[in-house]
Parts: structure tokens; sequence; C-alpha cells
């Protein structure tokens, strides 16, 4: 079940590991809207929600859908463990680093690890 949660004063939209996979922009889209029209600031979703196309980034999935959340200013957090996909692609392994370092899009394991970043 979805649900509205409010971490450090930061309302995050909470999408469970259950649903129609995250595949392109439009699927994006789906969730940007859902998560605005509750007043989320985050869109935190499972990484197995993902396309497995999203982790190859020759795909241009991650990139389109990483702009649309940007475009409409809402957070992304994919939330889980990536290391299968971070293990087979360099690239990949770079990407993940460099949206962590960022304020958009954060690659992170757990929700605990989301409340140590939404703390500051």
């Amino acid at each position: 079940m979805t649900t509205l949660e409010t971490i450090h004063d930061v309302p995050v939209m909470m999408y469970p590991a259950v649903g129609a996979p995250i595949a392109a922009e439009a699927d994006a889209l789906d969730l940007i809207g859902d998560a605005s029209y509750q007043g989320a600031q985050w869109a935190v979703v499972p990484a197995e929600r993902f396309d497995d196309a999203f982790f190859r980034l020759r795909t241009r999935v991650a990139g389109d859908i990483i702009q649309k959340f940007a475009q409409y200013r809402m957070g992304l957090v994919v939330l889980g463990d990536v290391s299968r996909h971070t293990e087979a692609s360099s690239a990949l392994r770079d990407f993940v680093r460099e949206c962590n370092r960022g304020r958009q899009t954060w690659f992170l394991a757990d929700v605990e690890e989301l409340r140590e970043r939404l703390k500051g």
C-alpha cells in the first residue's frame, strides 16, 4: 500500500514493492502525479519495481525517468539493494555514487538511511 509519511518534517510518498513496474517516463509521471497530489516532496520506490533496463545506462531509461523527477522538482529514492546491478557495471556504480552526492536522486539501502539523509 502506498503511504504518505513525514520524516523530519519532509513529506515522503512510500511506494510498495508490489505494483506496476517502472519502465518508462510515463510510469514516472504516474508516480510524480500521485506523490505531488498528496503533497510529497520525495517518492520512495523499491528498487525491484524498476525494470532491469533502468539499471542499464545505455538504454537511457534511468536518465529519462530521473530527468522527469527533476523537471517536476520531486526527489526520487531508489530504495533497496542494487548491488547486483552495480557489480555488473562500473558506469552504473559511478552513476549511483554521483546521484547520492546530490539532492535530487538517491540510491539508498533502507529507510533508516533515508531518515539520516533527511535529518540535515
